[in-house]
């Protein structure tokens, strides 16, 4: 047999009946995380794969996989995990996961620092705001080349919200399935009961208003897996929680189109201070309340990169020798 023939039976057996007589196909799926550096990201994708490794800082885009089956001898379905690290320094990567072959089956997972509030909002707008108009350029072209697609993804976006739903038309979803996740509740919990609520109220804002899941997390296992919950959901199709938790003095767990703004209530800010800013939209009406207590810090993330070569984890003998000699 050549190859060809080979590939070609084996195709032929994947697709052949199972024992429901129905065609068993192996469904792919891609996710990215992103989020503030050190935030606990490889952390999360290791315990969603099941791995009891020591994680790694991440330099720049890495890439693993997970294989889960449904059922008893039926094929593996793929996820595919993407991390890109760097914080915020490294947008432009953002470009190499995501195209126009497998946005259909996308999704992005955002892991927020809760111990560094002064980071928050600069974190999700940068890194959504980039994403966003990479995949609308996407979209776009699709519309040309593949519109049931691309109408089929901008579908589904609205799908979470029920038609009925009181803020349908005020809200603007994000063009791609996406979960945030708070990460170090551990120490977000020992703030000031003032600032978490500010801090809560605003992260539950923003989860809302682009239509995603919002979960808290730490290092503690029964964390780990409510977050883990809404990732194989995204990853393996596997089945929605229908838990709920929105009360600010604990960890929220908030899957997409289950919250309002009516319960969220309006920006934590007196009435006279809210009557001073001027907001265009109620994003930038929440960014100026929240900022107002917590002001963004200026931070360059390229700075304080260490030099990759440098790093132990990426020592390669023979090419270091070359390095050594030619910096000699």
């Amino acid at each position: 047999d050549t190859l060809w023939d080979l590939a070609i039976a084996e195709v032929e057996k994947r697709e052949s009946a199972d024992d429901d007589g129905k065609r068993v196909e192996v469904s792919e799926k891609s996710l990215l995380f992103m989020g503030n550096k050190n935030g606990g990201k490889t952390t999360i994708i290791l315990r969603c794969l099941e791995r009891e490794e020591i994680p790694k800082p991440t330099l720049a885009l890495e890439y693993t996989f997970g294989r889960r089956a449904r059922r008893h001898n039926t094929p593996k379905d793929i996820a595919h995990f993407w991390e890109l690290g760097g914080g915020t320094s490294l947008l432009e990567l953002i470009r190499i996961p995501i195209t126009s072959n497998n946005v259909r089956s996308f999704a992005v997972v955002l892991v927020l620092d809760l111990s560094k509030p002064n980071e928050l909002w600069t974190t999700i707008e940068k890194l959504l705001q980039v994403t966003r108009n990479h995949v609308n350029k996407i979209l776009t072209k699709l519309e040309k080349t593949n519109p049931e697609v691309a109408t089929e993804i901008k579908q589904r976006v609205r799908n979470n919200l029920q038609r009925d739903h009181p803020d349908y038309d005020l809200i603007d979803p994000f063009p791609i399935p996406l979960v945030i996740i708070g990460s170090k509740y551990d120490i977000f919990h020992e703030f000031d009961s003032e600032m978490r609520k500010i801090i809560s109220k605003t992260l539950r804002f923003v989860s809302h208003y682009y239509g995603a899941s919002l979960v808290f997390t730490s290092k503690s296992e029964a964390l780990l897996l409510k977050a883990r919950v809404l990732i194989n959901h995204l990853a393996f199709g596997y089945d929605k929680s229908k838990s709920l938790s929105v009360d600010h003095g604990k960890p929220l767990f908030i899957p997409a189109g289950l919250d309002s703004l009516s319960q969220i209530g309006p920006p934590p800010a007196s009435d006279s201070d809210i009557g001073k800013m001027r907001a265009n939209t109620p994003l930038e009406l929440w960014k100026k309340v929240f900022e107002k207590t917590f002001p963004p810090k200026s931070f360059c993330n390229l700075q304080d990169t260490k030099d990759p070569a440098q790093d132990l984890q990426y020592a390669e003998y023979e090419v270091d020798v070359m390095r050594a000699q030619k910096n000699q």
